[in-house]
């Protein structure tokens, strides 16, 4: 017997209340950008500037007793993450400590770094400092402007590539789509004040791709059932077209975030962040893909062939043939 989450055949209707379900996203994204504007970003060392600090050593990392000896030199936002590599021998162990700047200062001070490796060599005698690497304001204001262009050149080329290969009416539903989750997913780091450094970057690239992908797949039948049902209203196709690949789509994003979930807990500190993005952007990337790109393809309407325009039918702009060719 083989296990189903979603029947083999739905007809749920998913646009019988498309107001309520934009008003929502609307309303979230109007949330999730005051809480940005308000709040900000918890940026991490990448972004606020800090230093880091390779240990290495004879004994075990042991991360509790290092954050113990850090703790009296009261320095804020410290990470401190066990470096495994297959390389080192069994007598190697190293660590990677990230200070952030201190209040009021542009880096890490040169006594800051000092007292910290006094206090790990009383913890551990045979400590070494490798290297120390400090990130100045300079470089992460570099940093956010360089992440930002990145963000917004994975968008854009988004909409060339869905224009290009669809019409310009999904290539806006998409990229409205994809835009919302990347809003709602800084609106939830701004909120919740996870600390915001290059890995959620990636985090909310692969975000995108993922979104993309579901956007994609559901448009993809979209085009297929407008060319199979030419009689049949826009509204229907677009619910046809999502239950067909609904089992496809829920499936997907369970066994995504099952993983996800797996690594969220047992994945220790240093991606517990990465991890949540990505979380958070399959369950808001899932939503988008039917209640936002779809409901926005409804409301901009879609002509039916635009491969194949029927003879003598006068050419209109993109977007106002669906009533013509449906009569």
């Amino acid at each position: 017997m083989r296990l189903r989450l979603v029947p083999e055949t739905t007809n749920w209707d998913f646009f019988g209340r498309i107001t309520l379900w934009l008003g929502i996203s609307g309303f979230m994204l109007i949330l999730a950008l005051a809480s940005f504007g308000i709040r900000g970003l918890n940026y991490g060392i990448d972004f606020a500037g800090g230093t880091t600090i390779r240990t290495e050593s004879s004994e075990p990392v042991d991360v509790g007793a290092y954050r113990e000896a850090l703790a009296p030199l009261d320095l804020g936002d410290v990470t401190i993450t066990e470096v495994f590599d297959p390389t080192f021998g069994e007598d190697r162990n190293v660590a990677s400590l990230s200070i952030q700047a201190q209040d009021g200062q542009e880096a890490v001070s040169g006594e800051t770094i000092a007292a910290v490796q006094a206090a790990l060599t009383e913890l551990s005698p045979d400590i070494t400092f490798p290297s120390v690497e400090s990130v100045g304001p300079t470089v992460s204001g570099e940093l956010i402007q360089t992440a930002a262009l990145a963000v917004m050149l994975a968008i854009g080329a988004v909409l060339i590539y869905i224009w290009l290969r669809f019409e310009w009416q999904f290539a806006l539903g998409a990229v409205v789509a994809l835009v919302h989750d990347v809003v709602l997913t800084l609106g939830v780091f701004s909120e919740v004040g996870i600390r915001f450094d290059l890995a959620i970057i990636a985090a909310l690239l692969t975000i995108v791709g993922y979104s993309l992908n579901d956007t994609v797949v559901v448009f993809d039948r979209v085009r297929e059932n407008l060319r199979r049902y030419k009689k049949r209203p826009l509204k229907e196709v677009l619910n046809l077209s999502i239950n067909e690949t609904l089992s496809r789509t829920f499936m997907t994003s369970f066994t995504t975030l099952l993983a996800l979930i797996a690594l969220y807990i047992l994945g220790g500190d240093v991606i517990r962040g990465f991890v949540f993005a990505m979380i958070w952007g399959v369950v808001v990337g899932t939503y988008s893909s039917i209640f936002v790109a779809s409901a926005l393809l409804l409301k901009l309407g879609v002509k039916r062939d635009w491969s194949k325009p029927e003879a003598g039918q006068a050419q209109g702009p993109a977007g106002t043939q669906f009533k013509s060719s449906d009569s």
